[in-house]
């Protein structure tokens, strides 16, 4: 679970500070940059599984196109002079974790705060484009006793902070820098209190971060972060690849677009019903059926064994059976997230942008509703069917979604204006939470009224007349 995130120099982020609850949605108008903290999370991931070069040729350029130049990601990038952006991630991390090797681990630690700062050096010698450079690389522990001033969403002490909230070693990083001779040094510190030296690297001419290259138990803590880090996603349900039949052997797990649903539903069934599958279809279908207009009375795995194929396939009321290549793109996406919801391998941050797409102002309720389902219940116990670990973060510029989400999980999205050299203006995104919610007491840069949100409270069909938990 990311609880907080620091940004600075990437993109129209500067100073961007946001703590983050089991499930957020930021609202605001296209152009103010909200996709922007999407891609700031999925930067950090990509950086744990991927060269710097190869995150940063990932994500998408200020545009909104992939690019090949790193200068794109900076804050101003094509300006001259140095350029830099820096991240902090305040996270819970797994508390078992699993090696490139099969062999199992369990931190010392599962709150911990990870910093990055990262550089640009321009093209030299025989180098066509220039790139990302590492100058410092951290990562500590948050001790539990601290716990309850970072974690300051509503939750239970015993069944959630307590069961995800773990550590028994002292203060000393786990990652560190230092600068000897003016040069950065990256050193991995020996877990759990075992005797050894620490390990260090140069910085400068470092390919990737120095989380990215653990992949044994043998660092288990700094795994466990990789691994978190890793499973941060952001989801981009497409309908053809929705829409499309798995073989047997494809792999089980529903990708980012919503490849292998077929055969993570049918994984799912098997798993949890091996003699009654029909009991997690029953479920899928229920609420699915939460959609006015859709007539379903159960759904299935069709396998075909003749070409090895499995194919989702919707049962009417009336009897006619409509197989997921006949259903409309919001109707999958639905879908595919009552799947999701009944998966219990699938956690980690899930980020969803405007999921309301191809969904009738009708069926808007349902769509929160199941998007606010995903995520973990921070006020009950942890539990690996019933209330999994999962954490979900959307964006919206809908007046439906706005006035359906609850105050105390809303961020208002704008922009704010800062001075630059020659006299010339930039502006840089600003996330304000409502007055009088969990975050407005630490809100650096103000907070919200319902006056700020007005724009987004007209009255779409069937939606209510006010923000859960606001002054009317």
């Amino acid at each position: 679970m990311l609880t907080r995130l620091e940004v600075s120099g990437f993109k129209n982020l500067l100073d961007l500070r946001v703590e983050f609850g089991p499930f957020t949605c930021i609202a605001g108008e296209n152009g103010t940059g909200k996709s922007n903290v999407f891609d700031a999370i999925q930067f950090l991931s990509l950086l744990a599984d991927h060269s710097m070069i190869e995150a940063a040729q990932a994500v998408r350029g200020t545009h909104g196109e992939l690019h090949g130049d790193a200068r794109d990601l900076f804050w101003n990038g094509y300006a001259a002079g140095e350029h830099m952006m820096t991240f902090a991630a305040e996270m819970i991390v797994p508390s078992e974790v699993e090696d490139d090797f099969g062999r199992l681990a369990e931190p010392t630690s599962t709150f911990l705060r990870y910093e990055l700062r990262l550089g640009y050096q321009p093209p030299r010698g025989g180098e066509r484009g220039g790139r990302l450079t590492l100058r410092s690389e951290n990562l500590s522990q948050i001790r539990p006793r601290d716990a309850g001033s970072h974690l300051r969403f509503s939750h239970s002490v015993k069944g959630f902070r307590n069961a995800v909230v773990r550590g028994r070693r002292s203060t000393a990083p786990y990652i560190s820098t230092t600068f000897d001779t003016g040069d950065a040094v990256v050193r991995i510190h020996a877990d759990g209190g075992r005797r050894g030296q620490p390990r260090p690297a140069p910085a400068s001419r470092a390919p990737r971060t120095m989380l990215s290259t653990i992949n044994e138990n043998d660092d288990p803590t700094i795994l466990a972060a990789r691994r978190e880090m890793q499973s941060w996603r952001r989801l981009a349900l497409e309908p053809s690849a929705l829409r499309t039949a798995d073989r047997f052997t494809d792999p089980d797990e529903m990708q980012p677009d919503g490849r292998h649903l077929p055969r993570c539903l049918d994984r799912i069934a098997r798993g949890k019903s091996p003699d009654d599958p029909a009991r997690v279809y029953s479920r899928v279908a229920g609420r699915l059926s939460d959609l006015s207009g859709l007539h379903v009375r159960t759904l299935d795995v069709d396998a075909d064994d003749t070409r090895q194929l499995l194919t989702i396939k919707l049962h009417e009321i009336d009897g006619m059976v409509l197989p997921a290549r006949s259903l409309s793109e919001g109707t999958l996406r639905f879908l595919a997230l009552c799947v999701l919801l009944e998966d219990p391998k699938s956690g980690g941050l899930m980020c969803m942008e405007e999921p309301e797409n191809g969904i009738h102002p009708a069926n808007l309720f349902a769509m929160v509703s199941l998007v606010r389902d995903l995520a973990v219940d921070a006020t009950e116990q942890v539990d690996e069917e019933d209330n999994p670990f999962r954490q979900v973060l959307i964006n919206t510029h809908s007046p439906g979604v706005v006035e359906l989400v609850g105050a105390a999980d809303l961020l208002i999205a704008d922009t704010s204006t800062v001075p630059e050299a020659g006299g010339r203006t930039a502006r840089s995104l600003r996330l304000r939470p409502l007055a009088d919610t969990w975050r407005a007491g630490g809100a650096e840069k103000g907070y919200g009224t319902k006056a700020d949100i007005l724009a987004y409270l007209t009255t779409p069909p069937q939606a209510r007349l006010t923000l859960e938990g606001s002054d009317s």
